[in-house]
């Protein structure tokens, strides 16, 4: 990254995000999407992949930062971290393409993160498409996306080990992922 300030002011947001700071972390996530995108381009270009799959990269490269965050050394700086996970990430599509879908998840986790600005309304379509998920993934979405608690916080709440909460969410979003794709068809 070549802007120490930006490299800085992300790195104080994702500080406070860990700390439990909502308005940070979205700030975060918001500021960091398009970089992460040119990223992903670049990546893409240089590996050989098709520029189409950046997107599906980018969208995986925000669930690991969501479901990761907490492994962040924040004594180290944002953008190499972040770079290592759009590599990976990428290197896992190329390997999985042909064998499994990429499943863009995006719209479903800026619409469950943004909860405090939806309208009555919305909040019902939110709670709607939540009720076709089982529990324990309808607590775990709850939990994690919509109240912003952490995957240790919720692990500890329903006596699961963080790693089958991490599992359970994944699983959630794609599921929640496919049924937002039905509904925009």
């Amino acid at each position: 990254m070549n802007n120490p300030a930006r490299e800085q002011e992300w790195a104080s947001w994702m500080r406070s995000a860990i700390a439990g700071d909502g308005r940070a972390y979205q700030k975060l996530l918001i500021a960091v999407t398009p970089h992460l995108r040119v990223m992903a381009r670049r990546r893409c270009e240089q590996y050989g992949a098709p520029t189409s799959e950046a997107e599906d990269v980018v969208q995986e490269v925000l669930l690991a930062i969501h479901l990761k965050r907490g492994t962040w050394d924040p004594s180290r700086p944002l953008g190499p971290w972040m770079a290592a996970l759009v590599r990976n990430k990428l290197i896992d599509s190329l390997r999985r393409r042909g064998r499994q879908a990429s499943v863009p998840l995006e719209d479903v986790i800026a619409i469950l993160e943004s909860e405090e600005r939806l309208d009555a309304g919305d909040r019902m379509d939110v709670e709607q498409i939540l009720a076709r998920l089982k529990d324990p993934q309808r607590t775990i979405v709850r939990s994690i996306s919509i109240e912003g608690s952490s995957v240790r916080e919720t692990a500890a709440r329903l006596k699961m080990t963080e790693v089958a909460v991490r599992v359970a969410l994944h699983r959630a979003l794609k599921a929640l992922s496919a049924l937002y794709s039905e509904g925009a068809r």
